[in-house]
């Protein structure tokens, strides 16, 4: 089962601003990569259901933290319906994240108390998740449905919306706080955080001092020091 609360996890979504998302066939690179991200201060880690027996590397990441790291959040992406995301809250997903608003898995994560972002292209998705119980709500592609334009029209009309953008989002200080200033309370940040390049090189402290620099950033943006 879930090691954190959903208030725990939704309460450190918006205190970090950041959840950087990764996938990995390879079980001791994903858990380089999951330590490297809580190392750098990223609360909340998103692996991704993209590859054939996810689940098996999943499982064994929940494994390590329940056993050696519980301070980390860990979450399950790209999860589009019902069947799927119970198969990962048996394992032990913190939250479940989704590329489009799927109802029955929305009503499932509610019924466990399990965080549910699913991606949303228009207002009428994000009110209607809202009524299925989703707090933060994804957009996605988020930059091609509008970008930080889209996320600050919607809280124009919708104020209480919580929006967490993922797709074109990126570690740089003009990108970040187009995104902060438009109204979001966090980021999902894939490829452009957890680079290939850094992967490839194995460079754990890297990825370490990215993540950092980032939230470090998201900080400045928001009036902190």
């Amino acid at each position: 089962m879930a090691k954190h609360s959903r208030l725990e996890v939704l309460t450190a979504m918006k205190r970090t601003g950041l959840v950087p998302v990764f996938y990995n066939s390879d079980f001791e690179t994903a858990k380089n990569i999951v330590a490297a991200c809580a190392d750098g201060g990223a609360e909340c880690v998103e692996f991704t259901n993209r590859g054939d027996r996810a689940v098996n590397i999943f499982t064994r990441l929940a494994e390590y933290r329940d056993a050696q790291r519980p301070d980390i959040i860990l979450g399950i992406g790209s999860v589009c319906d019902a069947p799927t995301a119970a198969m990962y809250i048996s394992a032990g997903t913190d939250f479940v994240v989704g590329p489009m608003l799927d109802e029955e898995t929305a009503k499932l994560c509610n019924s466990r108390k399990i965080p549910y972002s699913p991606g949303c292209g228009t207002v009428t998705e994000i009110q209607k998740a809202h009524t299925f119980g989703v707090e933060i709500v994804k957009i996605f592609p988020a930059d091609t449905i509008g970008g930080p334009a889209f996320v600050k029209a919607v809280k124009g009309p919708c104020p209480w919306t919580e929006i967490m953008p993922t797709g074109g989002v990126s570690p740089t200080k003009e990108n970040l706080k187009e995104w902060f200033d438009a109204g979001i309370v966090c980021a999902g940040m894939g490829s452009k955080l957890i680079t290939k390049e850094l992967v490839a090189a194995k460079d754990w402290a890297g990825i370490t001092k990215k993540v950092k620099e980032t939230i470090q950033l998201i900080k400045q943006i928001r009036g902190g020091k």
